[in-house]
């Protein structure tokens, strides 16, 4: 982005924290963790950088008549109406039916109209995208699946190269990835700073896997395709992409049905590589519990999914190899999101406990399957 971009965004610049607590866990000779608070953003996720740098340039074309319609339950949603609310802007957002109470308090807090239409996502959009026809000056604001979003995510990566210590390059950066929006940034941001050859670690859960899938796709692998996935080919990008057709995870901020054919293509472009990781929906509410006694945040589980490395030294291991006498760099993005409470982690707490009962946790990194400890 230029100067002038950055000098007037909307988006907080966020810590990038030296957790000292995960550093000495996996071994404070070997690893040093960072990690880039993105739930500090207005809207408590990272998807505010993108959407309000989309909304930004739409109220530079349309002017003060702009209207904002945006299709999403979630933070998306959420992330449009606080940018439309910092600029004085009307803004209607789409949401299926049955949304929970919680979800309609914060966007009716900040301003937002609701319109409840269709009973999933796909007919939700459809509303959405029918309402910006009828109103003049009306843009529908993306979720995912726009360069304008990854260019905004993409600040974070030129703000953790100021904030990491000088000279300091990381061996590593993890992220959650569901339709591939943060990812998206990610890449760009890390090609941005010349960190083209720094490894990405994409994380997802084995209900929301639809990036993972699509990746193993392109990559030629043997295994079979699951059953709820079916694969179809982007002829624009040249790939193929595994369509979800049921979310089975709880981590609802990763239900993405298909991801970005356009980030996928980035992936397996990336000189660096972006090595891709599900894990159960039960490790990731492990894992919300855990890191809010370690680090006093409440995260969404579509966050904690980021964190399974920092917690599971073995599976690190395996995507970041320790070496004799050096200290590896790892940043993680702790996106965010607003889903998440202190009722929900008792309930998570409770789902652990009896899942744990069953034996021990499987995760799945590039078409590989293994056990771990829970």
């Amino acid at each position: 982005m230029s100067r002038e971009q950055l000098e007037h965004h909307l988006w907080s610049k966020t810590p990038l924290l030296f957790s000292s607590y995960l550093s000495t866990r996996l071994g404070p000779e070997e690893y040093a963790v960072y990690l880039k608070l993105e739930n500090l953003q207005p809207s408590y996720s990272f998807k505010y950088r993108g959407i309000s740098l989309f909304i930004q340039r739409a109220l530079a074309i349309h002017g003060p008549a702009l209207r904002i319609v945006c299709a999403s339950g979630g933070n998306a949603g959420l992330a449009a109406a606080c940018t439309a609310q910092a600029f004085g802007i009307p803004c209607t957002i789409f949401l299926p039916h049955g949304v929970d109470a919680q979800t309609l308090a914060f966007l009716h807090n900040v301003g937002a109209s609701v319109v409840e239409a269709g009973q999933f996502y796909l007919e939700t959009l459809r509303a959405a995208e029918a309402a910006v026809q009828t109103q003049p000056d009306a843009v529908l604001v993306p979720s995912y699946d726009h360069p304008t979003l990854w260019e905004g995510h993409a600040s974070m990566i030129e703000e953790i190269q100021t904030q990491l210590p000088r000279g300091v390059k990381p061996a590593a950066m993890f992220c959650s990835v569901g339709g591939g929006g943060l990812l998206g940034g990610v890449i760009r941001g890390c090609s941005d700073v010349g960190w083209d050859d720094v490894p990405v670690v994409a994380l997802e859960t084995h209900g929301s896997a639809c990036f993972y899938h699509s990746v193993e796709a392109n990559r030629g692998c043997t295994g079979t395709t699951p059953a709820g996935v079916a694969l179809r080919t982007d002829d624009t990008c040249g790939v193929r992409i595994a369509h979800v057709t049921e979310i089975k995870s709880k981590a609802t901020s990763l239900g993405a049905s298909e991801p970005s054919a356009g980030v996928v293509r980035a992936a397996l472009n990336r000189s660096g590589g972006v090595k891709c990781v599900t894990v159960p929906d039960e490790m990731t509410m492990q894992l919300a519990g855990a890191f809010a006694d370690d680090h006093k945040f409440l995260v969404e589980l579509a966050c904690s999914a980021t964190l399974v490395p920092a917690y599971k030294r073995e599976l690190l291991a395996r995507l970041v190899p320790p070496s004799v006498g050096e200290r590896k760099t790892l940043v993680f993005v702790v996106c965010g999101g607003f889903k998440i409470s202190q009722q929900d982690l008792v309930e998570y707490s409770q789902i652990v406990r009896e899942d744990q009962k069953r034996g021990k946790w499987g995760l799945s990194s590039m078409g590989n399957y293994y056990i771990s400890t829970n």
